[in-house]
């Protein structure tokens, strides 16, 4: 299974809006290791150049490019995760490492400045998630549910402003809504944006409170 949440949405380092004032999302690099069934887990900053050619043959990966739409030169992809590291931190490319390995890409951004907000109704400091899975031995063994999960726990923990997770996988990539699910994820919506058609997948901070339960109705034969 590949696990991409879908081609980005829009340009990441331009949005709605303008960069409200301090930090956007911090130093991901900074983030405590996860602890998953599959291994201890930790995110890092991409380096360039070192990490091109890895990347780039990732994006090659047909599972991969049918969604992501990156496939092609490493200048291709250098150029999209490039102006990432550019821009003003409101969208930070990651590597994925899993017991010492490279398994996963991801783009962590602020959904709320995003091109994305112009088709949800988005809250302050929504944070955004883009993955894919690399390696094709990783795929197909429940390991995105995994990842994700760990990624959104970590989210949540060191940004005290955000109050939920947000993706944006388009609707045919079965296995990443799948995913997304898996990791306490629901579908909230289906959006109709530029060049496909996404599920708008939200995790909350807190689990959403279950519709209160109406009391049983009392038989005239009940005793009072």
């Amino acid at each position: 299974m590949t696990v991409p949440s879908g081609a980005p949405e829009g340009t990441r380092t331009r949005a709605p809006g303008g960069a409200p004032p301090g930090g956007l999302l911090g130093d991901p690099g900074r983030l405590p290791a996860a602890d998953t069934p599959a291994g201890r887990f930790r995110l890092r900053p991409v380096r360039l150049p070192d990490d091109l050619p890895m990347l780039a043959a990732w994006m090659n990966d047909p599972a991969v490019a049918a969604f992501w739409e990156l496939d092609g030169p490493p200048e291709t992809t250098a150029d999209h995760v490039g102006a990432q590291l550019a821009g003003d931190g409101r969208s930070v490319p990651c590597v994925g490492v899993l017991d010492g390995r490279p398994v996963s890409y991801w783009e962590l951004y602020r959904a709320d400045l995003d091109p994305l907000a112009l088709h949800y109704p988005a809250r302050p400091h929504d944070t955004g998630l883009h993955l894919l899975l690399g390696p094709a031995d990783t795929r197909g063994r429940g390991l995105g549910g995994l990842l994700i999960g760990a990624v959104a726990d970590l989210v949540l923990r060191a940004l005290p402003h955000c109050t939920r997770v947000v993706a944006e996988p388009d609707v045919r990539n079965a296995a990443s809504v799948a995913a997304f699910r898996a990791a306490g994820f629901r579908r909230a919506a289906d959006l109709d944006l530029p060049g496909k058609r996404a599920a708008l997948m939200v995790r909350d901070r807190s689990p959403q409170p279950a519709p209160p339960v109406p009391p049983a109705r009392r038989s005239p034969a009940d005793p009072p």
